[in-house]
């Protein structure tokens, strides 16, 4: 029977005791895998006895490969019957001992923090809105009426303030071309802020067919260290200028962008969808708000590996989400000028409260105990299938569910389980109007 020795904070020793007579089969089954190995003299390879190979490697020639056979089913044993939640590889050290006697194995590993959580049910969180105004409505058609907008050229008067300019530039510092100073037919638009502060409104007042020197600075922050603050000119030719021309909002212009025949039909629409994505998105900032609310409620000394897996974790999704862009997450550190042990520590508070989260729900999952049945598991499959597969395309949603149903079953079910418990703090919540600045200030005020 194997007991815990000590426990210090999350680290749980214990010792495992192993036969002689479990190491010597042991030894004599790696002797029988590895006898292959060894040439002796006066013997064909494969064939010199166990104990002659002994006699000249050593008595322990298989002993550490036999210890190696033993150990990690005696471990996953031991940690069975202790009901440890490790949560890191095991440190292990064996006592001295003697060739052909009993062999103790010192054990101590990390396990998961105890956990007190002060309270899950009526959590406080800043209420959420989901309210479509009239102006997000009125935004989403100014952003078709952009969309759809004419390019008028214009060559009867200089540039002006919200003009689409056609340029060729070059860009000199002290006299010489720098790296990236130089295009041919750029299009920019002025007033927009896309170029180096001061370009854009130096090119007002300027005509077709006219080259002229813009001085500018660039800015302390700029990427490129060789240009951080410095003072270059840049020869600027204005090809063309062109203005947008804007449709109006009538019903013609709704039966060109849409299925609509009216005004009033596609702005009945587009507020039903507004709502279904307000009601969405509310939902996962009530989520986020509530599982931030309940990381704030639980107590516990957290192992830094849980913490750093955390942070590995939040790394490897901007690594896939800069690949995605088509560049790494050290091109945009370095581009920054931070170096990866900064960006790693940056992580740290987030990873800290997300390990106090994913706590939270594990004690809530213990506390409540939730029956989840195979049953429950397939229904959980089919509704995912259907998000998927919205057009009741019968044999895709079959095909999908056989996949799901055919993966860890624990683990669905244990996802499961963590949807209920985030489901329950979110039902027993309560939505509280958000604190003003102005009041937050007066408290200030009151207690100075």
């Amino acid at each position: 029977m194997t007991e815990i020795k000590k426990k210090d904070k999350n680290v749980v020793y214990f010792d495992l005791k192993i036969a002689a007579d479990n190491i010597k089969k042991a030894e004599n089954e790696v002797y029988k895998k590895n006898k292959a190995y060894f040439q002796i003299p006066g013997f064909r390879k494969g064939k010199a006895p166990k104990a002659m190979i002994e006699n000249i490697y050593g008595k322990g020639v298989f002993f550490e490969d036999a210890l190696n056979e033993l150990l990690p089913d005696l471990y996953e044993e031991a940690v069975k019957e202790l009901d440890l939640d490790v949560i890191d590889q095991p440190h292990v050290d064996i006592e001295d001992y003697e060739l052909g006697e009993d062999v103790l194995v010192n054990i101590h590993v990390e396990v998961m923090p105890e956990v007190e959580l002060l309270k899950y049910k009526g959590l406080e969180i800043e209420e959420v809105s989901e309210e479509v105004s009239e102006e997000l409505i009125d935004a989403e058609i100014e952003n078709q009426r952009q969309m759809n907008a004419r390019q008028v050229n214009i060559d009867n008067r200089p540039v002006e303030e919200g003009d689409l300019v056609n340029i060729d530039y070059e860009g000199k510092l002290d006299g010489v071309a720098f790296e990236g100073g130089t295009a041919q037919d750029q299009d920019l638009e002025i007033g927009s802020g896309t170029f180096i502060p001061g370009f854009e409104e130096k090119v007002i007042g300027h005509e077709i067919g006219e080259t002229f020197d813009i001085d500018v600075t660039f800015p302390e922050e700029y990427h490129a260290e060789d240009l951080k603050g410095q003072d270059v000119v840049f020869t600027v030719t204005i090809n063309e200028i062109s203005v947008k021309e804007l449709p109006e909002v009538d019903d013609e212009f709704i039966k060109d962008i849409s299925e609509f025949d009216t005004v009033e039909e596609y702005k009945a629409d587009l507020r039903e969808k507004k709502e279904e994505e307000a009601r969405e998105n509310a939902k996962t900032t009530r989520q986020a708000r509530v599982l931030d609310a309940l990381a704030d409620q639980v107590q516990a000394e957290i192992p830094e590996i849980m913490i750093q897996r955390s942070i590995d974790q939040q790394e490897q999704n901007y690594e896939m989400t800069f690949q995605g862009q088509g560049f790494s997450l050290d091109a945009y550190l370095q581009m920054l000028g931070i170096d990866k042990a900064k960006f790693r520590e940056d992580l740290r508070e987030g990873a800290e409260n997300q390990v106090k989260q994913e706590l939270g729900l594990e004690a809530i999952m213990k506390a409540e105990n939730f029956q989840v049945t195979d049953e429950d598991i397939e229904a959980d499959a089919r509704e995912m299938a259907k998000k998927y597969f919205p057009n009741d395309d019968e044999e895709k949603n079959e095909e999908l569910v056989k996949q799901i149903l055919a993966g860890d079953m624990e683990r669905l079910r244990k996802d499961l389980e963590r949807r209920k418990a985030i489901d329950l703090i979110l039902e027993e919540a309560l939505e509280v109007p958000a604190k003003k600045e102005a009041e937050g200030q007066e408290e200030e005020e009151d207690q100075e």
